[in-house]
């Protein structure tokens, strides 16, 4: 592989964390047995691409410790049963070991816009919430030929992530900074935020979030009894746009579902009520990008939170 072509923009790339189990039955395969290493005449699949970043998290007064994330979910992902039908690859690491994020932040949107120009779909595994402005610079680029693209982003999070970026860019500001670079561009600014905490969210940022009209569902609001209605309410918001963002901080699942992040949720949104909900987004066609955030394996318990993210991969490649 060479780095400096169109799709070898990555600061890192090694296949050593895909190994595991190999099976003797017939069509037994598993990931690491599948999964390739992004080349130039790769044909159009599923694109990993990891952000080794916590420099917004450290910035944001948060646990450092998810720059870690991306080798260990490959490592969780690596023995699970291959179920897909197209291909999957592995497209390397964007690090930040210098603490420029927005350089960094840079470097990611260039990453995911020559996955995306190649017809790839790529999956980012974050690194901090920051993950977010660099992944949506990136679908930005690959659709800024358009006329004021309708790009939609749906954030599972406890936290809205719109805080003043004025004061610092961390991973408490991605979503504000979107906004501000909608507003610049005379583009939509089109927002849900699904997995609220009340409790962790100041009224500011409530304020904040109404003023942009974002959708809202808290984490209470979200349970078996409303998942059709909120399923409803998603199909609505995909319906008025052009293209889907999905991002997913870990710490809206519960802290005994995901122990390993920067900040554990003390109630959150249980895993069976977030699945139904991404297969509602997956349904809707408009899929282009979906990012992880937030796994900190320094605070991991048995791995449980690393595979987590690997079922959430598994669920989002079918």
């Amino acid at each position: 592989m060479t780095k400096g072509s169109s799709l070898m923009l990555a600061d890192h790339h090694s296949m050593a964390a895909w190994s595991g189990r190999t099976d003797p039955e017939s069509d037994s395969a598993r990931w690491h047995q599948r999964i390739r290493a992004l080349t130039e005449d790769s044909q159009p699949g599923l694109a990993l691409l990891g952000f080794a970043c916590d420099e917004g998290v450290r910035r944001n007064h948060g646990r450092v410790g998810a720059a870690a994330a991306p080798q260990g979910v490959r490592k969780a992902l690596a023995n699970l049963a291959w179920h897909r039908q197209a291909p999957a690859y592995d497209a390397g690491d964007v690090t930040c070991e210098d603490g420029d994020l927005e350089a960094a932040q840079a470097r990611l949107g260039r990453n995911v816009c020559a996955l995306l120009d190649a017809g790839h779909l790529p999956l980012v595994i974050g690194g901090g919430h920051e993950v977010a402005f660099g992944s949506w610079s990136g679908l930005a680029e690959h659709l800024s030929g358009n006329p004021a693209p309708k790009i939609g982003i749906v954030n599972f999070d406890a936290h809205f992530d719109l805080r003043d970026p004025t004061h610092v860019h961390s991973s408490g500001t991605p979503f504000a900074q979107i906004a501000e670079q909608c507003a610049a561009r005379g583009w939509p600014f089109r927002y849900a935020c699904l997995g609220v905490s009340r409790a962790s969210n100041t009224r500011a940022l409530f304020a904040r979030a109404a003023e942009l009209n974002v959708l809202v569902r808290e984490d209470h609001e979200i349970r078996e009894s409303t998942l059709d209605a909120i399923g409803a309410e998603l199909d609505a918001f995909a319906a008025e746009c052009d293209a889907l963002y999905l991002t997913i901080d870990i710490d809206v699942l519960p802290a005994c579902e995901a122990p390993g992040v920067s900040a554990p949720a003390a109630r959150g949104v249980r895993l069976e009520l977030l699945e139904p909900l991404l297969e509602r987004l997956k349904a809707s066609g408009k899929l282009r990008l979906a990012d992880l955030a937030e796994i900190n394996p320094q605070y991991d318990i048995d791995n449980r939170t690393a595979k987590v993210a690997a079922r959430l991969i598994h669920l989002l490649s079918l």
